[in-house]
């Protein structure tokens, strides 16, 4: 008897039953899940483009939202893109420069952030967040939804740090507001922590932390209060700081840097510093010394030692040369020695018979001892 023919295994996509996105055993996992791994946008936005009918599985377009397919087996396609099994995952870092976009649209005519990192081997990526194309600072860049995800969303509470130049001075009750938190047209915001850097009358520099994301929501804070952003800058994405990466350049993150992101706040544990990097032992690091040890050294300063007392030179005499040699006509010392003995060889060269008296006024000393003998 012939054996009827089975289909095969996930020939096609298969409904969801659990709340699971991956079964145990099974590598079926939720399509819209597995957009937003592969970076195509955020998970709602996945299930807008399957039920607008932009996602086929096997060349069977997908419109249920809840479907579970198994990337391994079966053929993926978004707008006509075929997504790959396997890719890896990829993390960057970019000071984005103003007049920069972060979208991924394909007809944006202006410069796009993804534009800027270069790396041959990146793939398709996304900016996890938005800055508005009049700010600049950090922002992440990345392939794996999830880890966008956590950054991103207020509720895993990764902290942003801006550092915003206002016109004027703001001081105050305006201050005390944006503390507290203001009216926007998305509800009232959760509060910001402020740090003034400079005042004058004419602008404030102040750095701001929130841990919200709304639309050009430090602009429309500090224009609720009164006061216009002319400047704004993101300096730190949770414990992420990096101010000698200039503008428009980029470099992947590190493994620290990763696990610090997603672990949350005051859960990550900060990059050790180099050894040249350490700072100088204060009083608090040093260790307490014990009752018995404070009433021993009363005083914590040790007495120095007595300063060293030079000792005198010793001088070695000069030996004295036998009579008749070249050395005994050289006087031992003095410039009017010298100079007799240079009268001395003078006389004896010519052959003349010197006068004492002209020697003493000529040579201005007592000549040599040839001449005295």
């Amino acid at each position: 008897m012939a054996q009827a023919n089975t289909p095969p295994k996930h020939s096609q996509p298969s409904q969801a039953t659990e709340d699971d996105s991956l079964l145990p055993g099974t590598g079926l996992v939720r399509l819209n899940k597995l957009l937003a791994e592969r970076g195509i946008a955020s998970r709602r936005k996945c299930d807008e483009l399957i039920a607008a009918g932009k996602v086929s599985v096997d060349g069977d377009i997908v419109t249920e939202l809840g479907t579970k397919v198994d990337p391994e087996l079966q053929r993926v396609e978004v707008g006509g893109s075929v997504l790959e099994p396997h890719q890896r995952r990829r993390y960057y870092l970019l000071n984005k420069p103003r007049g920069v976009v972060c979208t991924n649209e394909p007809r944006e005519a202006r410069l796009r952030a993804i534009d800027l990192v270069t790396d041959p081997q990146a793939g398709r990526i996304f900016c996890v967040g938005r800055l508005d194309e009049d700010s600049e600072g950090l922002i992440l860049m990345t392939n794996d939804g999830e880890f966008a995800q956590r950054v991103a969303h207020p509720r895993y509470g990764v902290l942003k740090t801006y550092r915003a130049k206002i016109r004027g001075r703001i001081e105050g009750e305006a201050l005390e507001n944006v503390r507290k938190g203001v009216h926007l047209a998305e509800g009232r915001t959760e509060g910001a922590f402020l740090r003034v850097t400079k005042r004058s009358s004419q602008f404030t520099i102040i750095e701001v932390t929130i841990g919200e994301g709304k639309n050009r929501e430090i602009r429309r804070i500090f224009a609720h209060v009164g006061f216009k952003v002319l400047r704004l800058k993101r300096i730190a994405i949770g414990p992420i700081q990096d101010p000698r990466l200039k503008d428009g350049q980029w470099r992947p993150l590190l493994r620290f840097e990763i696990e610090a992101l997603q672990a949350g706040p005051g859960e990550g544990k900060p990059r050790p510093r180099a050894a040249k990097e350490r700072p100088r032992a204060s009083r608090s690091f040093l260790p307490e010394r014990t009752p018995t040890e404070q009433r021993s050294r009363p005083n914590s300063r040790a007495p120095r030692p007595p300063a060293r007392v030079p000792r005198p030179e010793k001088r070695i005499p000069r030996p004295q040369s036998r009579p008749g040699t070249r050395s005994h006509a050289r006087p031992a010392q003095g410039s009017q020695g010298r100079s007799g003995a240079r009268g001395s060889k003078t006389h004896k060269a010519f052959g003349s018979q010197r006068n004492p008296s002209s020697r003493n006024s000529s040579t201005g000393g007592r000549g040599s001892h040839r001449d005295r003998s």
